[in-house]
């Protein structure tokens, strides 16, 4: 067996192609993993919870196979962890929280954690998060705050925070996360890594903790476009057996990473302008017009009912997640973070009428956004309003107003996960900040291919890239 570079280092693929030729074993890049876990952890707080023996136990199972066993799996020996809203069988499912602690532990793991698993995958552990998923920070009070990789003194984004922390870290090369209103994307964007939130419907969620079912998203994070894809391929598809999620689309598998090659060569690209310029501060905008030029787009559009549209899915946020905690609100709101609790409480108060005015606002912007889409194959706007801004900081100077941090990071991706369309968030750096800053490449419906296809090219070109943080 070859000790090649450190494995931490490596991409998903790398790994991959190292355990499927027998360059590497398994168990020495998952030791790999766990050593990399253990001496960066205390430092970054991305885990919840590392499930070294199971991970070790898989992982020479997967040595144990024979040869053209192990080069049939595309995540081969791959380390991987999820957010620790994934059910994880002997965990209990946290959700950020305390309340859940006293849970019985899960009895199985989430299904897209089984086919993670499937396809080769090694989980790892549980990742940090947003109590409830109801934040954009991970400034978690029950567990801590998880600290951006680059900058140990900064926010990593939520709620997946550790999700993106993690891959950020190298402590894995694969994550997956939850979007809601932009969980996924606002991490990815400050932790400098690739994020994707498919089309709502696309990945089953079964085996996962709610927030808000009408716009709960699932996906992964990477340090690379092919890992993404990779990731993304091994978890499509209808749910196993009688359906659990009532909200997954139940279709059949569609292949992306063969497409990456394809690159954006002829996609008709247009930029977002309007609400998402005026929320953008000079770096956010300054990594957009980098994709931009990068992708030939010279079109600005501006998408109608936009602020409608970001008010509906406050407001059925809102709501949803109260209704869901309604219980614990009424039996023991003290055991709540703070911030979540009183957000729940407030959602608890809405009138039935303002919801159900929601959602019929929300189907008016998605009809009217449909119409815009029919111009274009691949918008463009920031993931974020900025990078990322230093633990315990509350106000944002945003669009000349001085505003609420935490819902501001929402304020670019929110409009789109409201709506369910695809998004790949990709890394900037130096624009204007020695942080990184995300941006949205967002599709039509079921088109994640045209997302990831750009983003693919955006990483080949230099433009975009996701390298792991230097910690010592």
């Amino acid at each position: 067996m070859s000790a090649t570079p450190p494995w931490f280092q490596a991409d998903a693929a790398r790994i991959a192609a190292a355990v499927q030729s027998g360059e590497a074993s398994a168990t020495a890049v998952v030791q790999s993993a766990l050593d990399r876990i253990a001496a960066t952890d205390a430092r970054v707080n991305a885990f919840t919870a590392v499930t070294g023996e199971r991970a070790l136990q898989r992982a020479a199972a997967l040595d144990a196979l024979p040869a053209e066993a192990r080069a049939a799996l595309p995540l081969a020996g791959v380390p991987v962890a999820v957010k620790n809203l994934f059910d994880v069988a002997g965990l209990p499912t946290l959700a950020g929280s305390k309340i859940e602690r006293e849970t019985p532990p899960a009895t199985d793991d989430a299904l897209l954690l089984r086919r993670l698993e499937a396809a080769g995958a090694v989980l790892v552990g549980a990742l940090n998060m947003d109590e409830y998923a109801y934040g954009f920070t991970t400034e978690n009070s029950h567990e801590g705050p998880t600290r951006n990789p680059h900058d140990l003194s900064r926010i990593a984004g939520g709620s997946s925070g550790g999700s993106g922390a993690a891959v950020a870290a190298g402590q894995v090369p694969i994550t997956l996360g939850s979007d809601t209103n932009g969980s996924i994307r606002v991490p990815a964007s400050l932790c400098g890594v690739y994020g994707l939130k498919p089309t709502f419907g696309r990945l089953p969620r079964t085996g996962s903790y709610p927030f808000v079912s009408s716009l709960d998203h699932l996906g992964p994070f990477a340090r690379s476009v092919r890992d993404l894809a990779l990731a993304y391929d091994a978890m499509q598809g209808p749910e196993d057996g009688a359906p659990g999620d009532p909200g997954c689309a139940q279709r059949a598998t569609e292949p992306v990473t063969a497409l990456l090659p394809q690159g954006a060569a002829g996609l008709r690209v247009g930029v977002l302008g309007g609400w998402f310029a005026r929320n953008a501060l000079p770096e956010a905008q300054a990594a957009v017009a980098r994709v931009a030029e990068a992708l030939g787009a010279t079109r600005t559009v501006e998408l109608p009912l936009v602020e409608a549209g970001r008010a509906a899915a406050f407001l059925i946020s809102n709501a949803e997640g109260a209704a869901l905690h309604l219980p614990d609100l009424r039996r023991r709101a003290h055991d709540f973070e703070p911030l979540s609790r009183d957000r729940f409480l407030a959602g608890a108060l809405l009138p039935a009428a303002w919801v159900t005015r929601a959602q019929r606002v929300r189907r008016r912007y998605a009809e009217a956004v449909a119409a815009v889409m029919q111009d274009f194959d691949l918008l463009l706007a920031p993931a974020t309003p900025c990078s990322a801004t230093p633990i315990g900081t509350e106000w944002l100077e945003l669009d000349g107003r001085r505003q609420p941090l935490r819902p501001s990071f929402g304020a670019l991706t929110q409009p789109i996960s409201c709506i369910g369309l695809p998004v790949c968030a990709v890394p900037v750096w130096g624009a204007q900040t020695p942080m990184p800053v995300g941006v949205q490449l967002i599709a039509a419906p079921w088109r994640e291919d045209i997302a990831l296809r750009a983003a693919a090219a955006l990483e080949a070109a230099g433009v975009t890239q996701a390298p792991v943080a230097p910690l010592a």
